[in-house]
C-alpha cells in the first residue's frame, strides 16, 4: 500500500474540484486537528481516518495544523509525509496513566476511564501556545479522548467552531462488551468494568455532544446511538473511508495456501481479541473437519497475552505487526470479521472490500457498512452458520470471486475518500463558518 500522499493528491483533487465548482465561494479555512496518535503510518482505524481527512482537506485548499500525542516507538511527525498536508505539526510524548491512577478513578471518582486517558499538563500547555499563535476557524477533536480538552478550547478559542469526531458511540461500545463478557464467568471482572464505564460514558459523552458545535459519527447506527444522548443535536455522518486505489495491487506476493482465512486488526483491542478467540474455539474446528487445509492468519500489532492460548495451534498463525496488510488481503481465500462486540465501522473491512476479498462477517462486524447479505458478503451470527458459510465459499471459487467483485464496487462507490470528503465540506457550510483567505 502506498504510504506517501503525493500520488493521491492528483487522484483526489479533480473529484473535490467538481464538488467545489458547484459553490460560488470557496471556504478556505484554518483548521486544527487534535489527535491521540501520530496519524502515520495509516495502519489503525483512527490513523487511517485522520490521514484521509488531512489529505482531503488539504486538497480542498484548507490550511491545516496538527497537535498530536506521540509514542516512543512511533515515528516523529517530522519523519512522515504529514508535512505535505500540515503547515504546523507539534507532538507531545504520551505517558500512559498508571494502573494505580486508573484504579483510584474507578473506585473513588465518577470519571470515565476514557475521559482521562490522554489527560496531560504538557499537551494542555502546547495547546494553549498553539491557540495563542494562530486563530482557527475550526478545531477537530478526533475521538472522545481528545474531547476532554473541550473546556480549554472553549475558553482559549471562543471564535472557533469545535467539532467532535466520534470514532465510536463509546457508551454503546462498552454496553456491547458488557453484554458479551457477563456470560463468561472468567470475564466477570471485565464485565463489571465495562458496566461501570458504560454508565459513566453516558454522562461524559452526552456533555461532549451537547457542548460541541458539531458532532460527526462514522455511521448511521452510531449517529442514532448519539442522538439518544442528545435528541436536540444534529449528528452529521461522515463515514470512514480509504483510498481504494492503494489496494489494487499487492506490494509483494505471499503464498498462504488455497484455504487461508484472514483476520486483521490491532490485537490488544478487546473486541478483536474476543472475535478471534470465539472463532478458534467455536468455528475453526468445524471448518477444518470439512476442509482440513484451512488455516487462520491473525495479522496485527500488539497481540494480547490472551492469544497465547491459541498461538501453538498448527492451524493458527499470529504474525504481530506487519508494515503492509495488502499482500495478506490479496493472498487470503476469505476475510473473516467474527466480531460480537463493537461500535463504529471496521476500516479493516473496507480494506478487504477494496482488494475484492470474499467476506464472512457477523452483523456486528459489518455494522455501519451497507453490505447486503449474499451480495457483497455473507452475514452469519452463530458458530454453525459462520462455519457453513466459510466451507461453502472455500469449495466455490466462482462464488468467492462474485462476492469480492461486488464488495469492491461498493467500496469504490461509497467509501472512497473522494466520495466521502464532500460530506464534511457540506457540514462546514451548514456551520456558517467565516471565510479566512489563505495566502
Amino acid at each position: 500500500m502506498a504510504q506517501d500522499g503525493t500520488g493521491r493528491l492528483e487522484r483526489l483533487s479533480p473529484r473535490i474540484e467538481r464538488f467545489l465548482s458547484y459553490h460560488d465561494e470557496r471556504a478556505f479555512m484554518r483548521i486544527l486537528f487534535l489527535t491521540s496518535q501520530v496519524p502515520y503510518p495509516p495502519h489503525g482505524g483512527g490513523a487511517l481516518r485522520v490521514y484521509g481527512l488531512l489529505h482531503g482537506l488539504h486538497g480542498a485548499g484548507h490550511q491545516l495544523d496538527l497537535l498530536t500525542f506521540s509514542e516512543p516507538s512511533a515515528p516523529t511527525p517530522e519523519q512522515t509525509p504529514l508535512g505535505a498536508f500540515c503547515q504546523c505539526i507539534r507532538s507531545v510524548p504520551y505517558t500512559p496513566r498508571s494502573a494505580r491512577q486508573r484504579l483510584h478513578d474507578l473506585l473513588f471518582t465518577r470519571h470515565a476511564d476514557l475521559a482521562r486517558r490522554f489527560e496531560s499538563v504538557e499537551y494542555a500547555a502546547a495547546l494553549r501556545d498553539q491557540l495563542r499563535a494562530a486563530r482557527y476557524d475550526v478545531i477537530h477533536m478526533q475521538s472522545l479522548e481528545m474531547a476532554a480538552y473541550l473546556p480549554l478550547l472553549r475558553a482559549a478559542a471562543p471564535q472557533a467552531r469545535l467539532i467532535y469526531d466520534a470514532y465510536n458511540a463509546e457508551y454503546d461500545l462498552q454496553r456491547s462488551i458488557f453484554a458479551v463478557d457477563r456470560r463468561q464467568v472468567a470475564r466477570l471482572p471485565q464485565a463489571l468494568y465495562s458496566f461501570i464505564q458504560w454508565r459513566r460514558l453516558v454522562r461524559f459523552e452526552r456533555a461532549v455532544c451537547r457542548d460541541s458545535d458539531a458532532v460527526i459519527a462514522v455511521s448511521e447506527a452510531d449517529a442514532a446511538a448519539l442522538r439518544k444522548l442528545t435528541p436536540e443535536k444534529e449528528i452529521a455522518v461522515v463515514p470512514n473511508g480509504i483510498f481504494t486505489a492503494d489496494y489494487a495491487q499487492p506490494t509483494q506476493c505471499l503464498n498462504l495456501g488455497d484455504s487461508a482465512l484472514l483476520f486483521t486488526g490491532t490485537m490488544n483491542y478487546r473486541p478483536n481479541v474476543d472475535a478471534v478467540l470465539w472463532f478458534v474455539e467455536h468455528v475453526l474446528d468445524r471448518v477444518r473437519q470439512a476442509v482440513p487445509s484451512a488455516r487462520l492468519f491473525i495479522v496485527g500489532n500488539k497481540p494480547h497475552p490472551r492469544l497465547d492460548a491459541i498461538r501453538q495451534r498448527p492451524d493458527v498463525e499470529i504474525t504481530g505487526f506487519v508494515q503492509d496488510v495488502t499482500p495478506f488481503l490479496h493472498s487470503a481465500a476469505i476475510y473473516i470479521a467474527p466480531l460480537r462486540m463493537g461500535s463504529g465501522t471496521r476500516l479493516k473491512l473496507l480494506q478487504a472490500m477494496a482488494v475484492g476479498c470474499a467476506i464472512v462477517s457477523t452483523s456486528v462486524g459489518a455494522q455501519g457498512i451497507a453490505l447486503q447479505n449474499g451480495r457483497e458478503a455473507i452475514i452469519a451470527d452463530d458458530a454453525l452458520s459462520f462455519a457453513q458459510a466459510i466451507i461453502g465459499l472455500l469449495n466455490d471459487s466462482e462464488r468467492r470471486a462474485a462476492l469480492g467483485a461486488a464488495a469492491r464496487q461498493l467500496v469504490q462507490a461509497h467509501y472512497d475518500w473522494s466520495v466521502i470528503l464532500p460530506c464534511l465540506l457540506k457540514l462546514y457550510e451548514r456551520l456558517g463558518l467565516e471565510r479566512t483567505p489563505v495566502s
